[in-house]
Order: C-alpha cells, then structure tokens, then sequence
C-alpha cells in the first residue's frame, strides 16, 4: 500500500520541480506531466520520483493536517 502526501512545489528547474511536504524536500520528474500541467506553488503527487498529478490546494491541505495529526499521536521516537 502506498500513502501519498500531497507536496508543494517550490521550484522547477526543467523537467524537475523541487517540492516540500512536512518539512521534507524531493525533487521529482515532471516527464509523465503535460509541458504546462504544473507551476511553481502547485500541490502534486509523487509516485516513484514522478509527479503523478496535481491536487488542488483545499484537498492537498486537508491530507497535510490528516498527515501531522497521525504523526501527532505516534509515541515519541516513531515519526
């Protein structure tokens, strides 16, 4: 089973786009993306260090919240 945390793109730089979720920085291909499907400030799914698809902002915020809520209950130690 995969989870998918929703990531903000911060930068892209040719056929990459360097993005940040949960304090953690990626940089994934846009290759399986349409040359304009995706911009700076754009929320997407990453797959295997391809992004996938773009979320919009109210739904990739909402599973951001769900993320750090479950991280918020895990013992000390487990995140």
């Amino acid at each position: 089973m995969c989870l998918a945390v929703p990531m903000k793109v911060l930068e892209i730089d040719g056929h990459r786009a360097r993005c940040n979720a949960l304090d953690q920085e990626r940089w994934a291909d846009l290759m399986l993306m349409p040359e304009d499907g995706v911009t700076v400030g754009d929320y997407v799914v990453i797959h295997l260090g391809f992004v996938q698809r773009t979320v919009p902002e109210t739904e990739a915020l909402e599973s951001i919240r769900l993320f750090k809520d479950i991280l918020d209950e895990l013992p000390d130690g487990q995140s």
